[in-house]
């Protein structure tokens, strides 16, 4: 059984050789991971834009806790009103691909996300984006504790996972079997073979494997459920959730097609999450989880 030492060297190994790579034109391998087609663009993009919204607009530094490259345009602006976003990543490739991104805006520190290298209280945002969940599942809450810790008084954190299963995704399930069966059938019936790989677009696709929640195997994913960060998380700084997205890129695949009216679908979805975030945070595939620092109490007479 592989200690934490030697599961994080498993997760930098993928992100280093695989993940980090750029396979098009400002498109990395990691994409692969994401829906981008035309028909969910729109969706994934405002859901992109929530984290946003939960952060400080300005401020000196904000932290981006396993920032990768900076993968998608939307990601930059989380940080358009600081002077500084400081980058930390345990994939030296990925600070590489941030730094050709933002440049001078950017600090760049190869770090754990679990172990922060920052003192108390430094920065006025926080983001961290589908990283919690490559932990080791006892760091999960110390990487929560190491981000509450550098939080300033009145800072703002917005951490993005998923959960290890999904009410939602659950009962959509049979449906996105359904689907892909007949998917599957409809392209023997056409005659539509995939294209033979060469060996080594083989084992890269081997890598490229997802779980059930749209993750690549080789990452190692650890999930805690919405009673663990309310009991655990929330015993120890004021946590809310909230929806990032409520739908995993299986179901996005399958289901929404441009012929079935497929946009206009997300849209409703969009609005319903938008109404009932708690909900859809809870009971959907990907939640945010907010983190308010609260400003120290007043004293009397001042």
């Amino acid at each position: 059984m592989m200690d934490a030492t030697q599961f994080k060297q498993q997760v930098r190994q993928f992100y280093d050789q695989v993940g980090w790579q750029l396979v098009g034109e400002d498109q990395y391998q990691n994409a692969h991971y994401e829906d981008l087609r035309p028909v969910s663009r729109e969706y994934v993009h405002r859901c992109h834009l929530r984290v946003a919204r939960q952060l400080n607009p300005t401020g000196h530094l904000l932290l981006d806790a396993g920032s990768g490259p900076i993968q998608y345009p939307e990601y930059l602006l989380y940080s358009a009103g600081y002077a500084h976003r400081v980058c930390a990543d345990i994939s030296i490739v990925a600070l590489q691909e941030a730094r050709l991104r933002i440049g001078d805006h950017g600090l760049f520190v190869v770090a754990d996300v679990a172990n922060l290298p920052f003192k108390p209280s430094a920065f006025d945002s926080v983001v961290s984006l589908h990283t919690i969940h490559h932990l080791p599942e006892g760091q999960h809450l110390q990487a929560y504790t190491e981000l509450y810790r550098v939080m300033a008084p009145g800072s703002v954190g917005a951490v993005v996972n998923g959960w290890p299963a999904s009410p939602l995704m659950a009962f959509a399930n049979p449906l996105i079997r359904l689907a892909n069966q007949l998917r599957y059938y409809a392209g023997r019936l056409t005659g539509k073979q995939r294209v033979p790989q060469e060996p080594g677009e083989r084992r890269k696709r081997r890598l490229r494997k997802l779980d059930a929640n749209g993750e690549p195997k080789g990452t190692f994913t650890n999930r805690y459920a919405a009673d663990w960060i309310n009991q655990e998380v929330g015993a120890r700084m004021p946590v809310e959730i909230r929806v990032w997205r409520s739908v995993s890129v299986r179901f996005l695949r399958a289901l929404v097609h441009p012929w079935l009216g497929g946009k206009y679908w997300l849209r409703l979805l969009y609005r319903l999450e938008e109404r009932f975030p708690r909900y859809f945070g809870e009971n959907g595939q990907y939640p945010m989880i907010v983190i308010r620092k609260p400003l120290p109490a007043r004293r009397k007479g001042e």
